[in-house]
């Protein structure tokens, strides 16, 4: 088997395929987490503070200079990330006590017992004939 037909298989596993689709839509929903955070979460939370954005708390450094930047710790926009950090951590969260809930009940639902086999399907009409003449 050679090196391509190996990624080949590697490629187009179902599971290969799963992961890249929750890549795909993490990334959205990083965004849209995003947005939340800084649309809507946090201007309510700097007005209660004195009308403080938070994406603008810096500590500077060094200042700046006619040829440098000025260098900074930018605490408002860690801040902002710890947030989105805590709601996709709790939205996850949610989402995996939600699956195993509905795995648990799947698993403690009865399953079907399997069919009898031939033979005893066939030795129970024999049985049931048998019984029905005489």
């Amino acid at each position: 088997m050679g090196m391509m037909d190996e990624f080949k298989e590697f490629a187009v596993k179902g599971n290969m395929v799963d992961m890249a689709v929750g890549i795909i839509i993490g990334g959205a929903f990083g965004t849209i987490v995003k947005s939340l955070v800084d649309d809507i979460i946090m201007p309510p939370i700097g007005l209660a503070m004195g009308g403080i954005d938070f994406s603008n708390i810096v500590f500077t450094l060094k200042e700046a200079t006619a040829d440098a930047e000025a260098v900074t710790m930018n605490i408002g926009m860690f801040i902002n990330n710890i947030i989105s950090f805590l709601i996709v951590a709790w939205a996850v969260f949610l989402l995996v006590k939600g699956m195993n809930k509905m795995k648990k009940k799947a698993e403690e639902e009865p399953a079907e017992p399997p069919a009898p086999p031939k033979s005893e399907v066939l030795l129970e009409e024999i049985r049931d004939a048998l019984k029905a003449r005489g």
